[in-house]
């Protein structure tokens, strides 16, 4: 029998307490367009063998990354990730469960938080990093809400050039802490002035490098503009790979670091799970949202770990908390970790070498494509293509001849039609000169 704990009564009466007459009250903040009207057409049940079997039929109907050449980023990446991380996420010492509250039983969980903390304030060029957010978007959300604490204001400015699934985000939460957001429009070229719009009102600048298109951008200067304004800049990051490389947001002046870490020990697994990466100054420390390992020492002298400052956490503030995230994406980070210290800082950075000298040699060879430009003047080894004709057909016939070529700017931002002929294209180090070659051919025949 179907066990229902409350009666018609007690479902009444909760409704009541929190001021709504229906449970359908309950969903109001959600757009009515995002509301299914009907019941989704499934099968009402199956036996578990039936269920396989459909699943799988489902899944039959995908193309894998790892079966045909893949140039898509946008956000996943496709690196590569040694069998010995598998290997070790898997080992009994790690599979320890939540978060580890009791340091005297978890001091394994704890240490390599502290590590992944310590990696992630190197890579980032800042002094503090938490331990950690769920993914790059939501990290980027509690930057912005940290910053309205900080500065006591509530305006944000978000760069054209940020990813629009993370400012998405942002206006969600903003939306409905009653905070102010100013999106700029799409900055293909990174040629918006984001200093022009800083002053006493607003809380902090978000752009991100490299950005939604590939380009790098020198925080420097608009560092020192908001530094004078009292503002926080907040630098953002879809591709961590890249820090292995170009100067880190900490060293250009950034207040608040924050971006995504699937690129490092996580593959693709269709969107998730992934692990924010959260970095700030020390003096910031006390408003940082997130869990923070400290290094101590016990009765005997002997080094240990703990959770510290957790006064900010909602497990013991609540509303007063400086994030109501209430876990981590502990195994996504020790995945981080562990790849991290197997590849160490000259590793990483010869790593990032072949991603940039790869997009290179993809961006030259499409340059050469009659009707096809690569609109950046820099980037790392991801890049927009302007194409002469619409590119979600373009993509979508590139992928019939065997090659996923990309992402068309239209689906991040289908309501600007002046995007619809760019692709963003992304060439890591798992694509080979043949997957090149197979690129251009098949753009070719789509054209």
């Amino acid at each position: 029998m179907r066990y229902l704990p409350l009666t018609e009564n007690e479902r009444t009466d909760m409704l009541a307490r929190v001021g709504v007459a229906a449970i359908d009250d309950l969903f109001a903040d959600i757009p009515a367009g995002k509301l299914l009207q009907r019941p989704l057409d499934l099968p009402r049940h199956k036996g578990e063998i039936e269920v396989e079997r459909i699943l799988s039929q489902f899944a039959a109907r995908n193309t894998a990354a790892a079966a045909v050449p893949f140039f898509v980023g946008c956000g996943a990446y496709k690196h590569h990730v040694p069998a010995s991380v598998d290997h070790l996420i898997q080992r009994s010492e790690f599979l320890t469960s939540y978060t580890p509250y009791q340091p005297e039983i978890a001091q394994g969980t704890l240490q390599y938080l502290f590590e992944f903390q310590t990696q992630v304030a190197t890579l980032t060029g800042m002094d503090v990093a938490n331990a950690s957010m769920y993914d790059g978007s939501t990290g980027t959300a509690e930057a912005v809400l940290m910053a309205h604490r900080l500065t006591r204001r509530h305006k944000a400015i978000l760069s054209g050039g940020l990813h629009p699934h993370y400012a998405e985000v942002v206006r969600t939460l903003s939306r409905m802490a009653g905070n102010a957001v100013v999106s700029l429009p799409a900055d293909v070229r990174a040629t918006e002035d984001l200093a022009a719009l800083v002053d006493e009102t607003v809380s902090c600048v978000v752009v991100q490098t490299p950005d939604v298109f590939g380009n790098l951008r020198d925080l420097s200067e608009l560092a020192s503009t908001c530094q004078r304004a009292g503002v926080l800049l907040i630098a953002v990051f879809t591709e961590v790979m890249a820090l292995g490389l170009v100067q880190s947001p900490g060293q250009m002046g950034a207040d608040i670091v924050v971006g995504e870490g699937q690129s490092i020990g996580n593959s693709l697994t269709f969107g998730g799970p992934y692990v924010g990466l959260f970095a700030t100054r020390s003096k910031f420390v006390r408003q940082m949202p997130g869990r923070l390992c400290g290094e101590t020492v016990d009765a005997a002298g002997r080094r240990g770990f703990v959770l510290t400052l957790s006064t900010r956490e909602q497990h013991i503030r609540r509303d007063k908390a400086t994030s109501n995230i209430c876990t981590n994406s502990g195994l996504c980070c020790l995945a981080f970790t562990i790849h991290m210290a197997l590849l160490g800082s000259t590793g990483l950075g010869r790593l990032a070498r072949i991603n940039h000298a790869h997009a290179v040699q993809l961006a030259d060879r499409l340059a050469n494509v009659p009707g096809v430009k690569v609109l950046n003047e820099t980037f790392f080894n991801e890049f927009t293509v302007s194409l002469p004709g619409p590119a979600t057909a373009i993509i979508e016939k590139m992928a019939e001849a065997g090659v996923l070529g990309g992402v068309p700017v239209s689906r991040l931002l289908p309501h600007d039609g002046s995007l619809a002929n760019l692709i963003i294209v992304a060439n890591t180090e798992v694509n080979t000169d043949e997957d090149r070659a197979a690129f251009v051919s098949a753009l070719k025949g789509a054209l």
